[in-house]
Order: structure tokens, then C-alpha cells, then sequence
């Protein structure tokens, strides 16, 4: 399977085929056993029977269009086989609906097998002579309307149009040539049954660009486009707007026109049988409104009844909260009296055959978990905590559930800890990980994703709904990279994928740290002092933004544009925010030092928070003005979970200009809040060959004017960079940072102490000390080398790792979490791990320093206990040690969230830190880390040897010999 999966994107990428992931079925090139179906001054003609499906038809003309946009000679759709001599052929049609379709497969010349009776599954094949006049044409047949419309499509994503090209105006593929290859391509049934999205229209980013570009109204318009987004996307299942919008009665075109597009319908967890929220009658409650309510719900049903629907059934309270007076009891009765209802309006005894689900959406979960008895032909449609962890899967004893199990998946929300629907935040690989675990565990009827505004999220929405369509491909840890190359080559071109890739895998891990709306919390989460963690922090986007920019600058102008909106702003508007909240924080810091630096950061705070309206300005007038509003989502300033009125810039200071009579000149150094002379002055941190950061010093001016300075080490082994200078204010520089080498082949050996001295041409001078540490791990290690007290350890790079005694293994998700990568174990169908059964990862480390027992923080994602009775585990040792086993989940009940979820969510991570009890002596030692139940992740090991000091991120990772 591997090599037919490696032959097969060699094949891909040999042909140039755009289409993600899937077997290609054309060329580009001529072709000798091949149809060629269209090129310059060439079309095809695609005859689809009057008999089958509009929607097959309309899917049909998309593609004569599509044809079009890539050679510039548009296909046509005919209805009939007469005229066809001499021309390019194409046959789509519906098994069961295209007397055409089953005319060649009774013939036997057009093989249905493995995808008749199928769910959405279709096939590919050039059939000689089909009908009289016609040598070979390329047929697609669908299993039922969507298979073959997921067929046409399909076509045109390998041809060079993206399912974006609208929605995020990519570019077509121009081809001189289109051939159909001589081969068989059978698709289908895709993993997911039910995939689609759900526009939360929360205001005021696309109620604003509804009232604009449509009346007010998300009319059949609107949906005509959303609607063939998702087809193209290969998903079939929608959600509509629910606060701003009433589906079926703002526009009477729109439920027709999802039928005959082949949408399925559903509504939100809250708006019950296929009534909108704004249609509710008052008061909506079920104990003294009974009748009314049962009215309501009866019209929902008659209205939609000829049109394919995935009946939401239950309730909660109005506006999407709890119901004050709805209990596990008079829920029963609803849901009873929904059933009975569908019943007699569908005209079916057994409701096995009609899709149905019910979300365990916040207490209504709590219900379940009591004992509340739900059919059995009902999805239970499990929900995330609304920020993307998944709070329940199904169990053993839910697996044979007629209606199955689906999830209800996040990338915006309105809600606590706080709002988050401005742009992108969403980290690729945890979604992998929380999705892999859901199929693994048999949550495979519905797929389900709230996308706000749906513009600003392409990126997750494609990732989401390719896993949804085919997790076969899916299976691997790193198939998020994999996904994402292949995403960036169909969207902007193989020359900037590999770099596209890279760029969008690094805004996940800066973005999971904390969402935008939550940087102003206090305490800042950065450390200013240690670490260099705050300025570090804001020089991983500065880097990040260059290497998208210089991407975008490679580009031809056509495809910028969609590069700008789906890469370079969502990282240039992050940039700036990030830059404002951390040169914000920066700048009250070294106002208490008295660093004039603290004015000149004052100025950058303002000027980069007007650049965030000049970025949203330039989104607004892309296209001329096709996207305006689209980004009017306010974004600075919250204090709580909802939105504040406006933006608003986090206050800055500004400081005097006159000196303090030590001088002009101020000194301080990592670690330390002292500015010097004045305070004491600081001891540098130690320095050894293995500190994975520099030690440096800054000198800065404390008040108008200039001076002049020397810094002088006491040993000929220390360098220090620059060794002199002039720092002044107003003009001139204010501040220089200085950094320390250490020639270690002339150090002594072991531990010295150095003096730096810091000498300015008016004032007092300021002497350092500096320890030192000139240490030497045994040629023969490998691992990781303590350094001041600490040793951090990134998940990729274990020592060794062993697999299962049952062949269970643990795995490198890439790219995942808040540094680097993460692990997990696999397969996920492993089931719960002892000890002495699970797979483990050993990290070697070098320790100089002895402490009297060891402490290992685990960073972890902020997941739940997906099933309660087998909550995840790990179990870690140091050296020979017991192993120590930590549930590191809070138990919680449905409805309600763990005891740490706020802080683990706003963080986005759960750091759990273990006293191993065992005291570490200098020398080489391991730390065991056996993962006990799949689905647990951890994704960062941080040894404290009595060094590690506080910061949001931990140590940066430690140096690493013979890795």
C-alpha cells in the first residue's frame, strides 16, 4: 500500500495534476493511450442525460466553464449522443438516472464494480466506442447524485481550478493540453457520511459584507456559491446562518436550490427540526409553551420534508443557552414527540433510513451521562469545548448504535474564556490528532465544523473536509505536512509549496500559544526577563513574515492575491498584534528601568497598532472591494469573553529625559529587572559549552544626551560584541545589546568567574560577574546536555523508542503544540496500555548538576478524557526508577468542564509538573516516557535540576551531542 501510495504522487506531481491527494485520471502533455479532452481552441462536449439529476447538470456546465478558465475554449453540455463525430467526448451520469450510464455498463463496456450501491462514490474510465461516431470518451459515473457531481469536480480540480478560486480568488491553471489517462479511477465511499460546515454569522465581519454585496439577505445567491464550495471540497452537509438569517424564509429559492445542488440540510445543535432561531415562537419553552412548540416543529418537518434534510432533533434554551426549565425528562418528551412527528410526516414507520442527530452540546451532555435513554437510530453528535478539544467519543458499548456517532468541531466561537472569530487560528496538527482519534474511535456519521465567517478559514476548512472525505490518507502523523504541500501547490504553485507549507505549520505552533483576543491578559504571559522569551517570541513572526513575503514576492500578481489572503495577512495582521502586545509589555518594564528605549518602543506600539487598519484596509480593497467588511472583526481590547466596543491600543508610557546621578548610562542583563548602577548590580546567568541561549548584555541611555563606552572582560578567552560604543537620545541610538563568546579550548576548567566590565566615559561604571562552567560530556553520549539547572527536550528527538508488547507504538506528530512537535501512540484502536505493555521513548540527558530529586513538567495539550472509564495516562522514570503513572485530565462531568480547563485553554496547553523522587547525581541518565491510552499527547519534557526559571514556553531546548 505504501508504494502504491508513494507511485502514486510521484505520478501526480510527474503530471502536474492539482488535485489534492487523490489518484489523477488526466495529463498535460500529449498522451500516447490517452483522450485528449481539451487544450487551446478545444473544448469538450459533456452529455449528461435530461433524466438524471439537475444538479448533475449544473455541476456539468461548471465544468464546460472550468475548461475555459484553464485552456481559454470553454466545454459545452449537450443532453443527446447524436453529433458527436469529431468532437471530445466526456459521459457523466447517475447509476439508476442516466439511461446512457447503464446502457454502457449492461453493454459491458463500463465497469461499476465496488461502486454501485455506494455512498457518493463515483468512477473514471475511457470506454471505447460508447455509442455509434464516438471512438472513446471518458466516462464518470456516480453512485447517486452526489458521486457523480463529486465526479465533474473532481475533474476540474485535477484540470487547475480550485475549489477556492472564488472564495479566495486562486487563480486557474493555465494548460495548452488536457488528456484523459487510459485508466480506471474508482472513488469512494468517503470516510465521513455526512461532512460540511456551519456559518456561525456572529457579527460583524460577514453580516457587514451580507448587507453589501446581498441585500441584507443570505439569499439563493449566497448559497449558490457557498453550496458549491462544498461540493467542490467534496463535502455534502450544511449548517446555515442562524442570527442573522432564517434559511427557508428569507429567500424561498434557497431549500430548492440545496436539494437540487445536492446539499443536505441540517440546522445548529439549537434550532430543532429544520426550523431557523429567529423563526422561534415565544416563549420557547417546552413546559408552558407545549403546543405552540409542537407546532413549530410540526411545520418545520412539513415544510422540508421533500428535501434531503438531517433533522436536528432536541432543544435547549432561546438564543443557544440552557433552558431554565427543561430537565433529562420533559428533553425525552421532546425528542419522543420529534420522532413521532417525522414519522407522520415522512409517511415511515421505521426512522433507521432518515438521518437524525442530537448534540451533546454543554448540558445537554450532562443528561446523557445521568442516563438518559436516546433511540437508537439518533446520531449523538459529540461536540468539542468549543475551542477544539473533543470532550467525549464514543464508547464500547455506544459502537453499535444504528445512528452512529458524529462530531461537532470548532474554529470559532462566541463564548468564554473569549470570543475568537477574527482571522486563522488554528493549529493544522491538533486538528489532525482530534480528528484521527474521532474516526479511530468510530465517530464517523457526521463531521461537523462551526467557520464563523467562513473567509478568513480556508486553510482548516480544506484540511478539515479532505480528512472528512478520505482518512485514508490521514493516517500518519505527519500527513498534516503532507496535506499541506500538497494544498500550497494546487493553490499558488509547486515552486512556494514546500515554503508555504513551512510557513503555515509555523503560524500554528506561534498561534496555539494564545489566541489573539486573550494576549492582554495579566500578567503577560511572556517573560521579559528570562529567557529573552517576550523578544524571542516577536522575532519568530518577524522571521515568519519575511519568509511569507518573500514567498508572496515570488508570485505572479494574479496569484498573490490569493497568497495575501489565505498566508501572508493572516500572518502580517498576527505580526502586528503580537508586536503591539509584547512591545507594550516591553515598554512598561523598561519605563521602571528608566530606559529611554522605553519611549522609542512607546512610538513602535502606536505605529504598528495603525498599521493593523492600513493591513485591514488593503484586505478590504482586494478586487475592488469584493471582500470589504470581511475583517471589521474588532480584535484589541477585550476584558472579558465578549467583544469590546472597538478596537483599542494597550496604554504605553513615556518617560523624562533627565539623568540620574549615576549617569546616563544604565546596564542590565537576561534574567534580572535591575537596571545598574543604581540597583545592585546583577550576576550574569552561568555560561557553558552547552547554554542553548546567549548571554548578553544591554547598555542603554537613562535620560537626554550621549556617552561614550568601553566593556572590558577580565580574561583574554571572553569576547564581547560590540566592545565599545556611543548610545544617545533622543537622536542616535538608545540601546545596544552586547553579546558574550567564550573561547572554551583556552577557559579554565570547571568553574571560574569572570568580570565584565562596563565602563562609560561619564559615570559609573558598572562591573559584571559572570560565572562560567568549562565542562566536557564523555565522547560516547548521546542525548541532551543540562545546562544552569535545566534540561528541555522537544518530543522528535527521543534517544530510542521501542514499540508494544501488542505492537502499539508511539509516534512524532510534526510541527504540533506550542514549540516544536508532539507524540502519541498509535494506532489508536491499541487500546488502554500497562507499563510493562506500552511503547516507550527514552530521552538521555548529561546532568552537571545534582538535585536532590528530580521534577519533570509534561506539556500536554489541553485535551479531555474521551472516554471517562479509560482516562489518559503516561507514566514516566528516571533511570532505573519506578515508573510514576499521572491521569493528567481533570475528571469532569458532561456539561461541565475539568476543574484546570479555563487556564489550559487560554494557554493552550495543560502543563503538569512530577516530583520523580529520585535524586540525580552529575553524570548520564535517561528519562522513560511510556504513553498508557491512545489519544494521549504530550509534547514537550522539561527536567528541572533546581534551574529552571518561570516563563510561559519553558526553557528553549536544551544543546544535543551525537543527535
Amino acid at each position: 500500500m505504501e508504494l502504491l501510495t508513494l507511485l502514486v504522487s510521484l505520478l501526480t506531481l510527474v503530471l502536474g495534476s492539482s488535485a489534492i491527494g487523490q489518484p489523477p485520471s488526466l495529463a498535460f502533455s500529449e498522451t500516447a493511450d490517452g483522450l485528449k479532452l481539451g487544450g487551446t481552441g478545444l473544448g469538450p462536449t459533456i452529455v449528461i442525460d435530461t433524466k438524471d439529476w439537475p444538479g448533475v447538470t449544473r455541476a456539468g456546465n461548471d465544468l464546460a466553464n472550468d475548461f475555459g478558465l484553464v485552456t481559454g475554449t470553454k466545454g459545452k453540455v449537450v443532453t443527446g449522443t447524436s453529433g458527436l463525430s469529431n468532437v471530445q467526448v466526456i459521459f457523466a451520469g447517475t447509476i439508476g438516472k442516466s439511461p446512457l450510464i447503464d446502457g454502457l455498463a449492461n453493454s459491458g463496456k463500463l465497469d461499476l464494480t465496488g461502486i454501485q450501491n455506494k455512498w457518493e462514490s463515483f468512477t473514471s474510465q475511457l470506454v471505447e466506442n460508447p455509442v455509434d461516431g464516438v471512438s472513446s470518451a471518458l466516462v464518470l459515473a456516480g453512485s447517486d447524485k452526489r458521486g457523480t457531481i463529486f465526479a465533474l469536480y473532481d475533474v476540474s480540480e485535477q484540470i487547475g481550478v480550485s475549489p477556492w478560486y472564488w472564495w479566495a480568488d486562486v487563480p486557474p491553471k493555465r494548460k495548452t493540453v488536457i488528456y484523459a489517462l487510459n485508466t480506471t479511477k474508482k472513488q469512494g465511499p468517503p470516510s465521513i457520511k455526512y461532512r460540511g460546515i456551519f456559518i456561525n454569522d456572529e457579527q460583524p465581519a460577514l453580516t457587514n459584507w451580507i448587507n453589501e454585496k446581498y441585500g441584507g439577505k443570505y439569499d439563493s445567491r449566497f448559497h449558490a456559491k457557498v453550496f458549491e464550495l462544498l461540493l467542490r471540497l467534496r463535502a455534502n452537509y450544511f449548517w446555515p446562518a442562524m442570527w442573522n438569517s432564517k434559511f427557508y424564509v428569507d429567500d424561498s429559492k434557497n431549500g430548492p436550490l440545496a436539494d437540487e445542488m445536492g446539499i443536505v440540510m441540517g440546522t445548529s445543535h439549537t434550532e430543532p427540526m429544520a426550523r431557523a432561531d429567529k423563526e422561534k415562537v415565544k416563549p420557547w419553552d417546552w413546559k408552558s409553551n407545549q403546543n405552540n412548540l409542537k407546532k413549530y416543529m410540526e411545520d418545520g418537518a412539513k415544510r422540508a420534508k421533500n428535501w434531503e434534510t438531517l433533522w436536528t432533533l432536541g432543544m435547549r434554551g432561546d438564543g443557544d443557552t440552557a433552558s431554565p426549565t427543561l430537565d433529562a425528562t420533559q428533553l425525552t418528551a421532546v425528542i419522543n414527540f420529534q420522532q413521532t412527528t417525522l414519522k407522520n410526516v415522512l409517511g415511515v414507520s421505521d426512522l433507521s433510513t432518515v438521518p437524525q442527530m442530537w448534540c451533546l452540546y454543554k448540558e445537554v451532555g450532562g443528561y446523557y451521562q445521568k442516563g438518559m435513554k436516546i433511540p437508537d437510530d439518533v446520531t449523538l453528535l459529540w461536540s468539542d469545548d468549543n475551542s477544539g478539544n473533543i470532550q467525549r467519543l464514543p464508547i464500547p458499548s455506544e459502537l453499535s448504535r444504528v445512528g452512529n456517532a458524529g462530531v461537532y468541531y470548532h474554529f470559532d466561537y462566541v463564548g468564554d474564556p473569549r470570543n475568537y472569530k477574527w482571522i486563522n487560528t488554528i493549529q493544522l496538527s491538533k486538528t489532525w490528532q482530534q480528528m484521527h482519534l474521532a474516526h479511530q474511535k468510530n465517530a464517523t456519521q457526521i463531521w461537523i465544523v462551526n467557520v464563523g465567517d467562513l473567509k478568513p478559514l480556508e486553510i482548516p476548512i480544506s484540511h478539515f473536509l479532505d480528512m472528512a472525505y478520505d482518512m485514508s490518507r490521514f493516517m500518519k502523523p505527519d500527513s498534516t505536512d503532507t496535506w499541506l504541500k500538497a494544498w500550497a501547490t494546487r493553490e499558488f504553485g509547486d515552486a512556494v509549496s514546500a515554503g508555504t507549507a513551512e510557513a503555515i505549520a509555523t503560524y500554528g505552533k506561534l498561534i496555539v500559544r494564545r489566541k489573539y483576543e486573550l494576549l492582554n491578559l495579566s500578567p503577560f504571559l511572556y517573560t521579559l526577563a528570562n529567557y529573552d522569551e517576550a523578544e524571542n517570541v516577536l522575532k519568530e513572526w518577524e522571521a515568519l513574515q519575511d519568509k511569507a513575503q518573500k514567498l508572496y514576492d515570488s508570485l505572479d500578481a494574479e496569484t498573490q492575491i490569493a497568497f495575501f489572503e489565505m498566508v501572508l495577512h493572516p500572518i502580517m495582521a498576527g505580526r502586528i498584534v503580537q508586536q503591539v502586545y509584547i512591545n507594550a509589555a516591553r515598554n512598561g518594564a523598561y519605563a521602571k528601568q528608566k530606559r529611554m528605549t522605553a519611549n522609542v518602543l512607546a512610538d513602535d506600539v502606536k505605529k504598528a497598532y495603525a498599521q493593523d487598519a492600513v493591513i485591514q484596509k488593503r484586505y478590504h480593497s482586494l478586487l475592488n472591494n469584493k471582500w470589504n467588511h470581511m475583517m471589521d472583526q474588532v480584535h484589541f481590547g477585550y476584558n472579558n469573553w465578549q467583544d469590546p466596543a472597538s478596537n483599542s491600543m494597550p496604554s504605553v508610557q513615556t518617560i523624562g529625559t533627565s539623568a540620574p546621578s549615576t549617569g546616563l548610562m544604565g546596564v542590565s542583563v537576561q534574567g534580572s529587572t535591575a537596571s545598574t548602577p543604581g540597583d545592585a548590580a546583577p550576576t550574569l546567568a552561568a555560561l557553558d559549552p552547552y547554554t542553548p541561549e546567549n548571554r548578553t548584555i544591554d547598555i542603554y541611555a537613562r535620560g537626554a544626551g550621549s556617552v561614550d563606552f568601553t566593556i572590558t572582560p577580565s580574561a583574554p578567552y571572553i569576547s564581547v560584541s560590540p566592545s565599545q560604543g556611543t548610545i544617545s537620545y533622543p537622536s542616535g541610538t538608545p540601546q545596544i545589546r552586547a553579546v558574550i563568546t567564550v573561547d572554551w579550548a583556552a577557559a579554565p576548567k570547571g568553574a571560574s568567574t569572570v568580570i565584565i566590565s562596563i565602563k562609560p566615559s561619564t559615570g559609573t561604571e558598572v562591573k559584571l560577574s559572570l560565572p562560567l562552567n568549562n565542562v566536557q560530556v564523555p565522547s560516547d553520549f548521546r542525548g541532551y546536555v543540562e545546562s544552569n539547572g535545566a534540561v528541555a527536550m522537544e518530543m522528535r528527538h527521543f534517544t530510542s523508542r521501542t514499540a508494544g508488547t501488542g505492537g502499539a507504538t508511539v509516534e512524532v506528530i510534526p510541527n504540533y503544540g506550542r514549540t516544536d512537535s508532539g507524540l502519541t501512540l498509535l494506532p489508536v484502536t491499541a487500546g488502554t496500555q500497562t507499563v510493562g505493555s506500552a511503547p516507550k521513548a527514552v530521552y538521555n540527558f548529561y546532568a552537571f548538576s545534582s538535585a536532590a530529586s528530580a521534577k519533570v513538567t509534561v506539556y500536554m495539550p489541553p485535551s479531555f478524557n474521551v472516554n471517562p472509564s479509560a482516562p489518559f495516562k503516561y507514566a514516566i522514570a528516571l533511570d532505573n526508577g519506578t515508573p510514576t503513572t499521572v491521569a493528567p485530565v481533570p475528571s469532569s462531568t458532561l456539561g461541565a468542564m475539568p476543574g484546570d480547563w479555563s487556564n489550559s485553554v487560554v494557554n493552550g496547553g495543560r502543563v503538569v509538573s512530577t516530583n520523580l523522587g529520585s535524586r540525580i547525581d552529575q553524570g548520564a541518565h535517561s528519562l522513560s516516557l511510556w504513553l498508557l491510552e491512545p489519544g494521549t499527547t504530550v509534547h514537550r519534557l522539561v527536567v528541572d535540576l533546581g534551574g529552571v526559571k518561570s516563563s510561559y514556553l519553558g526553557p528553549p531546548e536544551s544543546s544535543k551531542v551525537g543527535m
